[in-house]
């Protein structure tokens, strides 16, 4: 049985070895991937264009303008003709209006309250929400700047940010980066590798000789964990140096869970190679159930306690969603087994029931003499 299996292992990669497209995109796919994703996606915004229509042009009113543009929230717009409105915000190259009064400093002065308008553009309604937060914040503290309102609060909160004092994103993206990269492209190799041997028919001598649907899975499955660990590892290695990121803890589980997640990829695309009639369908079901799940069902962008029901339900079998809180949490937090021991278990048991699928579904084959479903 060990050596079916060894031998199953070394032809798989050995004809991996010779195939030059399939070398491209077990390490090079992977790495543009990895800097797309992890420079491409930003979930603090930041230089929101404004446009600021001064009427009063009095000193209070320029250090009010200057103040919204001190920090990295807003940048100035520019906006054609008297009206900030049509020729900057229904143009849509800026992003809210401030309008100042004429008699801004005067009231003021006179201890008066002043309107100041703010135009939000509410396009987007999550962007607005921080557009409208971000000036009533800075016109707050405008206010206390000058002198114009006393901070007597009773209660104050003086707050610590915990595990990432920096607000460094990129270790909340690039540990997520890493759940869909080695999910998609190892489960894509599995899959291509598994459905080419039925279209080259194959995988008829392979049942002649003798060969068991599990001994068949856990020797090309072992070959591209094998792939799929040297994928990792220039993965990882290359964008702990890219986006200097380091383990914030015990690092045994994400090895362990990494190992266990890996499996479950070449697994999953197994499956989906013995069901599939063709590459194309392959590559089409890798794509649509296992990237589109990677990405979106996992909290990889979003909070999982943000997708919807049933949506919700789905989730909760996607193996990407528990190794996002290993890679975070081997990262960020570096809490070790006590907080991610569960989500390694989970991969495990994911891991278990896509073989036996895959082991059924292949067995199932054997029996009709190799006619795929």
């Amino acid at each position: 049985m060990r050596a079916r299996i060894r031998a199953q292992c070394v032809k798989e990669l050995l004809q991996f070895r010779r195939d030059r497209l399939t070398l491209g995109l077990a390490f090079l796919l992977p790495l543009l991937s990895l800097l797309i994703l992890g420079f491409a996606i930003r979930l603090e915004t930041k230089h929101i264009p404004i446009v600021v229509q001064d009427l009063d042009r009095s000193h209070l009113s320029y250090a009010y303008s200057d103040r919204l543009f001190a920090t990295d929230q807003f940048h100035p717009s520019r906006w054609r003709g008297t009206d900030p409105v049509q020729g900057a915000l229904d143009q849509g190259t800026a992003k809210a209006a401030v309008i100042i009064p004429p008699d801004f400093s005067r009231r003021i002065k006179a201890g008066k309250p002043v309107t100041v308008q703010v135009l939000v553009d509410g396009t987007d309604a999550n962007n607005a929400r921080v557009i409208r937060n971000s000036i009533q914040a800075t016109t707050r503290f405008f206010l206390l700047d000058q002198g114009l309102i006393e901070d007597a609060q009773p209660v104050r909160a003086i707050t610590r940010l915990w595990f990432n004092p920096g607000r460094k994103e990129s270790l909340y993206i690039v540990p997520g980066v890493y759940a869909v990269v080695l999910w998609i492209f190892p489960s894509l190799l599995a899959a291509i590798a598994m459905v080419r041997e039925k279209e080259k028919q194959t995988i008829l001598q392979v049942y002649a000789s003798g060969i068991s649907a599990g001994e068949l899975l856990l020797g090309k499955g072992l070959a591209y964990l094998l792939v799929g660990g040297s994928m990792a590892l220039v993965v990882m290695g290359l964008g702990s140096l890219i986006f200097r990121i380091g383990f914030a803890g015990d690092p045994t589980p994400l090895l362990v869970g990494t190992s266990l997640y890996l499996a479950a990829a070449v697994l999953f695309g197994l499956l989906l190679g013995v069901r599939s009639a063709s590459q194309n369908a392959a590559v089409q079901g890798v794509s649509l159930i296992g990237f589109l799940s990677a990405l979106l069902l996992s909290g990889f962008i979003y909070p999982v306690s943000n997708i919807p029901f049933p949506l919700s339900l789905v989730s909760a079998i996607v193996p990407a969603r528990y190794f996002v809180v290993i890679s975070r949490d081997a990262y960020v937090r570096g809490t070790g087994w006590p907080g991610v021991g569960f989500d390694v278990l989970v991969i495990l048991l994911a891991s278990l029931v896509l073989f036996e699928a895959a082991r059924r579904s292949l067995g199932a084959m054997q029996l009709g003499n190799g006619d795929g479903p």
